[in-house]
């Protein structure tokens, strides 16, 4: 079964200063260690695909305007308070696997380089309409 893994920081739940005020040696750190998940992940067979993504002052809201041209907004938006920092598709055998790879990268480090303990939501790809449907 496919998972894919989000990763987001919010600055309503961070227990850590924001990404922007890192030294460049706690952000390669954070670096670092994700490159080290994904050569497990590849070597356990169990990596898809991961990218990491643009902060928020890059993201857009595209939406369809009359005869479905593209209506772009630009963020970022004072409202926000989380983005979605990346990604993993994983393939592994049980739901349980994928909370334990999603546990692991939840403990990249940050300042100081600590644990930052960040949520990694979970959810399961689907290949097709559930089977109760």
């Amino acid at each position: 079964m496919k998972y894919m893994l989000l990763m987001q920081f919010s600055a309503a739940g961070a227990e850590f200063p924001s990404v922007d005020t890192w030294t460049p040696e706690e952000f390669r750190a954070h670096i670092d260690f994700m490159g080290e998940v994904n050569a497990k992940l590849v070597a356990d067979g169990e990596f898809v695909q991961g990218e990491g993504l643009g902060g928020p002052q890059q993201a857009r809201i595209v939406r369809a305007g009359a005869n479905g041209a593209p209506v772009v907004t630009e963020g970022p938006f004072a409202e926000t308070k989380e983005f979605l920092a990346g990604f993993w598709i994983v393939d592994c055998e049980t739901p349980q696997r994928a909370a334990e790879i999603a546990a692991f990268i939840s403990t990249a480090p940050g300042p100081g380089r600590r644990p930052l303990n960040m949520p990694i939501e979970v959810h399961p790809v689907m290949s097709g309409p559930p089977q109760e449907m």
